[in-house]
């Protein structure tokens, strides 16, 4: 049995002559003959290569060369290795049988402690360099080249775009807050930021503006505004210093605005190029932030979809869940385009059903080998057509085929005309003094009556057996008594006074003062 043991130096194979002291696993270690053959790497370059080949489980060139001439002379014979994926592809090309097993582990553990009498001509010290330069070469090549890796510029290109937006703010503010001192009216004219800062650029101090095309920044209509504005503008006398700051302020501007668009467009192609599916989804800024914040791509894909739809309103997350109010509903994803183009009642619906997609969007293109952007556009075309069917709330008749709309009733517009009422604009009573005093007699009439009813109602009915015994004699007078009593308030009635008798008397009673007074 042959073994083959990797070093930062090179391969080596060492012969097991008595393979039935593979059994006593414990000592091992005592029982190893010299090395056979060793095959020392000429460079670092060399050894980079063919550990990144054994740890990709592929079979180097060099093992390759060194395994070739163990095959011409000693085909029968077995190889131990480490590495079961790399037993297989050495079997597959070299047709050399491997062995993988708890023994062959041990074995290579006696090997590696014992290196130094086994292998003759490398010192402790070199091993030790060649191991430490080894580790630091794979350690950065596997850094530099690592597709966990690549997301970090995207990371770094959102975060600068973030930081040029806060700037130009400041920026431009201090531009129209300075120039307005000068010429105030531009402002409220010329609202694109880009534009103003050219045409300040351009025009420098406000009375060239009159002899000044502006025509390459502005529209006509806008232009002559500008020029009639300039005429009677009521800004401040600047000197030509003042003016050159303000100059070189809008240059910084026009500048920092076209390595905004160039970093956007970069943005843009890197997106695209490491989450096709992600960018589809929710765009490129919304992507490139969702990532941003959760540190890589692959972490990003570790997250659940209701993760992926609150990422980024962790602070109102934990601030609901303090208060025990209602969670929010979205995060980053609500800048989505197809978040913001839903009504407000169903932008909880849509973010969800958009964290949903966005959740697998985000694996596939984390872990998956294809780099197309299918999925997305088919997940996205059925996000489009549920929001479709929310926004109609329903309209489609759920019967039939499904297609067709319902048929609504033609709306008929039904109001009430309200007429004026001028009643409530008198203060002055309505009814005289003479109807209330009618009135106040006849409700003094129409109560006597009604207590007279009462007690009637009051009186206890007689008992059934009492009215077995009552004659008819009996019953006759109490008839007779009812209809005494019924005509009693006919009677009262009768006696009221007049109406034209009460009114007469107010008459002589106004007569009578009227004529003292024009004695007195």
């Amino acid at each position: 049995m042959l073994v083959l043991f990797e070093t930062a130096a090179g391969y080596a194979i060492f012969k097991v002559l008595d393979e039935q002291k593979l059994q006593q696993v414990d000592s091992l270690w005592k029982e190893f003959e010299t090395p056979e053959k060793a095959n020392k790497f000429k460079d670092t370059t060399e050894a980079l290569a063919a550990a990144t080949a054994m740890v990709e489980g592929k079979l180097g060139k060099s093992l390759k060369k060194v395994l070739k001439k163990v095959v011409a002379k000693e085909a029968h014979e077995q190889l131990a290795i480490t590495d079961a994926k790399l037993g297989g592809v050495i079997k597959e090309k070299l047709n050399l049988s491997c062995v993988h097993s708890p023994a062959v582990a041990e074995l290579m553990r006696g090997i590696r402690n014992q290196m130094e009498g086994l292998i003759t001509g490398l010192p402790a010290r070199e091993i030790s360099a060649m191991s430490l330069g080894l580790a630091h070469s794979l350690s950065r090549y596997k850094l530099k080249f690592s597709p966990d890796k690549v997301d970090t510029m995207i990371v770094q290109a959102i975060s600068l775009l973030d930081d040029l937006d806060k700037e130009l703010n400041n920026y431009i503010m201090r531009c129209r807050e300075w120039y307005g001192w000068h010429f105030p009216e531009l402002g409220k004219i010329i609202t694109d930021n880009l534009a103003y800062c050219k045409s300040v650029r351009k025009i420098g101090d406000r009375t060239n503006v009159a002899s000044m095309d502006l025509s390459d920044i502005l529209p006509e209509e806008i232009e002559a505004e500008v020029k009639l504005a300039a005429e009677i503008s009521m800004g401040t006398e600047v000197s030509e210093e003042d003016i050159a700051n303000i100059m070189h302020l809008c240059d910084q501007v026009i500048e920092i605005t076209e390595y905004r668009s160039q970093l956007y467009d970069y943005l843009k192609n890197r997106m695209m190029a490491i989450a096709p599916n992600l960018t589809v989804m929710v765009g490129e800024l919304v992507g490139a932030r969702l990532i941003s914040h959760a540190g890589s791509l692959l972490n990003l894909a570790k997250h659940p979809a209701s993760t992926v739809q609150i990422l980024g309103a962790e602070k109102a997350l934990f601030r609901a869940l303090k208060t025990r109010r209602d969670t929010p509903k979205y995060g980053l994803i609500y800048h989505a385009s197809l978040v913001g183009q839903t009504t407000a009642k169903n932008k909880g619906k849509i973010s969800r059903m958009l964290a949903a997609k966005t959740a697998l969007a985000i694996r596939y293109d984390a872990l998956g080998e294809d780099t197309n952007a299918e999925m997305g556009v088919e997940n996205r075309a059925k996000l489009e057509v549920r929001l479709r069917y929310l926004e109609e709330k329903g309209i489609r008749r759920i019967s039939g085929s499904g297609k067709a709309l319902a048929k609504a009733d033609k709306y008929q517009h039904k109001s009430d005309v309200k007429v004026y009422d001028p009643s409530g604009d008198s203060t002055l009573p309505t009814v005289s003094k003479k109807r209330k005093i009618e009135e106040v007699e006849e409700g003094e009439e129409e109560e006597k009556p009604v207590e007279a009813k009462a007690k009637k109602v009051k009186r206890e009915a007689p008992t059934e057996g009492e009215a077995e015994t009552e004659t008819p004699k009996k019953k006759k007078k109490k008839e007779k008594k009812k209809a005494e009593e019924e005509s009693k308030p006919e009677e009262e009635e009768t006696a009221v006074i007049p109406v034209e008798e009460v009114r007469g008397l107010e008459r002589s009673v106004h007569l009578w003062l009227m004529v003292h007074l024009t004695i007195c």
